[in-house]
């Protein structure tokens, strides 16, 4: 995802998404079925744990369980190979997630410009 800083800048970049923005695109688009992805820790959890904003995300569930784990398990940490092996599978998900999201926005903004082409000729 790196290349698209010259993709973005110096090519064409009505068909780009920025990297950190929110999808412009309803997510049903073309799936009916699909369903907006929904965090299952809730704020007052996080607050609880004590979470900084950098690690509030979908996998913040797993991160506050790991965090107990280490906790309650002090000075045998190691014990919590469950709990992380979680919590890092659950963020390399995410990462899969958003890229796809990316490429999906890519898409969608190359055939919103193509049609707009065929419109206009």
């Amino acid at each position: 995802m790196g290349a698209h800083l010259g993709r973005r800048y110096l090519t064409d970049p009505d068909i780009e998404p920025e990297p950190g923005s929110i999808p412009s695109f309803p997510t049903d688009l073309g799936f009916p079925e699909r369903q907006e992805r929904v965090m299952i820790a809730t704020q007052q959890e996080m607050n609880d744990a004590q979470l900084p904003l950098s690690q509030r995300d979908y996998c913040a569930h797993y991160l506050i369980k790991y965090m107990k784990c280490k906790r309650d398990m002090w000075p045998n940490f190691l014990e919590c190979k469950h709990e992380r092996h979680d919590w890092d599978y659950c963020e390399h998900e995410d990462y899969v997630m958003r890229m796809k999201e990316y490429e999906r926005e890519k898409r969608l903004l190359m055939r919103k410009k193509k049609t707009k082409e065929v419109q206009a000729a």
